[in-house]
């Protein structure tokens, strides 16, 4: 367990050094082709920078922000709290902060936050109305481990640096479909002949290409953190059945959270995007593994 909590926060430190590298290396290649040299790598870094430190210290606000999640009240939704206060008992873990999703047909959950002193989870409005105690008492204890686990900082940091990667690419192939090709002179005075058209096919290529890198980075939070989760909210729980109907219910529903999107669908529970037919298979590029496999592994602790 120790060993599983300290290599996530080694691949949090790995994440944001490739982050880094990757957003440096696109601004140089973007800002050249574009006839901007070394100027592209300093807003680059400056960029990276920045993105870094929020998604870090910052990274928890956003996604609950784009998640529309509100701060859960204790008066309206006092099981939610009686179950939280029950689970930090049981962990040894700080009390998170509750946030609800006005959603009242995908019922789902998240946790978020980049250490267990900075937790937050966020469930949605169907799952509060459609599990019953037990049931929610495994989705909350399930959320509780990734905060234990600190995955919270590593999926956390994902959707955002993701997000930045793909946000620079898209920019980039605008800018290139909006000004002919970048056909911008450097400050070197060069009009860039067969280089300069190498360089911006090169960037073209990068500008698409680099999404799906950082789609491979996000695939990087490996779906053996769902296991991992799933068995500490057994042990926790002292009852694996209820975490297994909850995920039950939560794959056979067909409602498609609409505030979740590519680069957060990694942080809840079950993926948000997805029809049930798809959450039953597994593959390469899936964020979660099979919800029937998970159930199975859940009986099996019974």
């Amino acid at each position: 367990m120790y060993e599983e909590i300290s290599q996530n926060k080694r691949n949090s430190f790995i994440l944001v050094v490739i982050f880094v590298a990757v957003v440096v290396v696109l601004g140089y290649i973007f800002g050249t082709a574009a006839g901007y040299g070394p100027l592209g790598l300093i807003i680059a870094l400056i960029i990276a920078t920045v993105m870094a430190l929020s998604s870090y210290y910052r990274g928890d606000k956003i996604v609950l922000a784009v998640s529309r999640a509100r701060p859960a009240d204790r008066e309206k939704y006092p099981q939610l709290y009686n179950i939280m206060e029950e689970l930090t008992i049981a962990s040894g873990l700080p009390m998170p902060g509750l946030y609800v999703i006005p959603d009242d047909d995908a019922p789902n959950a998240f946790a978020t936050g980049r250490d267990p002193q900075h937790a937050s989870i966020a469930v949605t409005s169907a799952l509060l109305k459609r599990l019953n105690r037990a049931e929610l008492q495994g989705v909350l204890a399930h959320e509780m481990s990734h905060v234990g686990d600190y995955d919270i900082r590593f999926a956390t940091m994902i959707g955002i640096l993701v997000g930045m990667v793909a946000m620079m690419s898209d920019f980039f192939l605008r800018y290139t479909f909006w000004t002919g090709g970048g056909r911008r002179r450097s400050r070197s005075g060069s009009s860039g002949g067969g280089g300069g058209a190498i360089l911006m096919a090169a960037a073209l290529v990068l500008a698409i290409l680099a999404p799906l890198f950082a789609k491979i980075i996000q695939l990087a939070c490996s779906r053996q953190r769902e296991y991992l989760a799933d068995a500490n909210a057994a042990l926790m729980t002292r009852y694996p059945e209820g975490l297994a109907s909850a995920l039950e219910k939560i794959s056979k529903n067909p409602g498609i959270l609409e505030v979740s999107n590519r680069a957060t669908q990694h942080l809840y529970i079950v993926n948000p995007i997805k029809s049930f037919k798809n959450r039953q298979k597994s593959n390469l590029f899936s964020t979660h593994p099979p919800i029937a496999d998970r159930v199975r592994r859940l009986r099996a602790m019974a």
